[in-house]
């Protein structure tokens, strides 16, 4: 050993420093990279297999914010996973990434050899096409990437059979879920995503979160007093939901509603994928829809709800304009996601050219505090894939305490609709398919942060599922783990990746 343990971490500069004194006096040093949330005898054959290559044995890890196995992971945070492998006398330095890949951490302490496990030899499997990132680093400072070869132990295994915070019933479902369908198959349909041409189409809302402090009641009027502290936008409504598609197709458009003053057109240049295909008419007399949030900080407890609106009825010419700009659009595209947020965009004679030139559509048809009770999915006369939160079926059935299954069936049989999903937030989602018949899954989330966004998670990307025919219960799995992320995060902060997906969906299905 070249220093006790207490000694071992260090920051990544000054590894550098240490490497390259090291290497200037012969030593051969040895580079392993990545989680290492819960350390088993594969990660201890791993590091004694590498260290076989060199004289000095480096490990660096992947903060907290960038490991991508879903919610609820890394189970111990940078601090405690840095500690554990500080105590391994194999290991002679530990020291971690602000990066999501080792990419910066190679061209920094220029090691001579990069240890990878076997499961990355095959790069086609690397769902984040790190590996071959990190292969052109490694050669790019003169060291070589090498594959140890042992028994393999997965620390998710691990952590599904024995730490879980899932609840019983979830560690059941997902116990009998994996004996029914296969990791690679699922991913196989996130995968072949990519492909498809997408249209989304809804009204564009800006979400502005105020944060403030609470003060008290005001001494002479029975009001809430807070002080500002700052403001954050989010890009929100069918935004959301084309920045969620657009990271797992090529090939996306987006038709809306911009108003012609206000039009946020300035914050929605920077927060909207560039892959996306823009159609924007720019409404008269009215503003941009902006949904203001008053969040009490320290709890992160919304307080008031402000609404920038015109929600009256589009003018004829205004109509008519986003009409012709659908009559164009939606035939280019294999599948068409609609949000309707119940704003006025979607006039009658919109519905009805959606509804006849939509090759494959898939629906929502949302429930909020400017329309309850008026917006509801049949006022479109068909769609192929319909999602709803649960009050949302029960206004369109009138019905507040009937069976669901009963309700679901009766919209797939209304709307022509082969399959039809209602989600429930911590009870999880119901699916129904015509032909397969109902599938309750749990929910997937550990941490619930903010429910903002949720339902616009679930169905861009389990659209993406259904239009290629996967299982019902395929589908809904991966709306609900897409959900699970979205409550995870604030607002639409950050859209749902592939590649995080389809660690996800690997972290579960172990």
């Amino acid at each position: 050993m070249l220093f006790m343990a207490s000694n071992k971490i260090v920051e990544l500069d000054r590894l550098a420093e240490i490497v390259d004194s090291l290497k200037k006096q012969g030593k051969r040093v040895v580079l392993c990279h990545g989680v290492f949330d819960l350390i088993h005898v594969g990660h201890i054959r791993h590091f004694q297999k590498a260290r076989e290559y060199g004289d000095v044995l480096v490990v660096t890890l992947t903060v907290d914010k960038h490991v991508n196995k879903g919610p609820g992971r890394p189970v111990f945070n940078l601090d405690l996973r840095m500690e554990v492998i500080a105590t391994l006398d194999i290991v002679d330095f530990v020291s971690y990434s602000e990066l999501p890949q080792s990419v910066h951490v190679l061209k920094t302490i220029k090691p001579n050899f990069y240890v990878k496990g076997m499961d990355y030899k095959d790069a086609s499997k690397d769902h984040t096409g790190g590996i071959l990132l990190e292969e052109e680093a490694i050669n790019s400072v003169g060291g070589q990437l090498v594959f140890t070869d042992d028994i393999v132990f997965s620390s998710s295994n691990l952590i599904n059979r024995f730490m879980t915070n899932f609840p019983k019933e979830v560690k059941d479902y997902l116990t009998g879920f994996r004996g029914r369908y296969k990791k690679d198959d699922i991913v196989e349909y996130v995968k072949k995503s990519k492909t498809l041409k997408v249209l989304t189409i809804g009204e564009t809302i800006v979400d502005e979160y105020q944060y403030c402090e609470s003060i008290g009641k005001s001494s002479k009027e029975p009001t809430l007093a807070v002080r500002d502290l700052y403001t954050k936008k989010f890009a929100g409504g069918i935004l959301a939901v084309a920045n969620h598609v657009s990271n797992f197709c090529d090939e996306v458009g987006l038709v809306s509603v911009l108003g012609d003053r206000d039009t946020q057109e300035e914050f929605i240049a920077t927060t909207l994928n560039s892959k996306v295909k823009q159609m924007f008419f720019h409404r008269h007399d009215s503003p941009t829809i902006v949904k203001k949030r008053l969040i009490e900080y320290y709890f992160f407890t919304k307080m008031l709800e402000v609404y920038t609106i015109n929600d009256t009825a589009l003018s004829k010419e205004d109509d008519a304009a986003v009409c012709a700009m659908l009559e164009k659009a939606i035939p280019e595209y294999d599948l068409v996601i609609v949000v309707d947020f119940g704003h006025s965009m979607m006039s009658k004679k919109a519905i009805d050219i959606i509804s006849s030139k939509a090759k494959y559509l898939a629906l929502n048809v949302q429930a909020n505090a400017g329309n309850m009770g008026f917006n509801v999915v049949s006022k479109f006369p068909r769609a192929d894939y319909i999602t709803m939160a649960e009050k949302e079926l029960r206004l369109e059935a009138r019905d507040i305490r009937g069976e669901l299954e009963h309700m679901l069936e009766h919209v797939s049989k209304k709307m022509k609709c082969q399959k039809v999903v209602v989600t429930r937030g911590k009870n999880g989602s119901l699916c129904y398919d015509r032909d397969e018949g109902f599938f309750l899954i749990p929910a997937l989330a550990h941490t619930v942060v903010d429910r903002v966004g949720a339902g616009d998670a679930f169905l861009s990307i389990s659209a993406l599922c259904a239009y290629q025919g996967a299982p019902m219960e395929v589908v809904g799995f991966v709306g609900n783990a897409v959900g699970a992320y979205a409550v995870s995060t604030v607002c639409n902060e950050k859209p749902m990746e592939r590649a995080s997906l389809c660690k996800q969906i690997e972290t579960l299905m172990k």
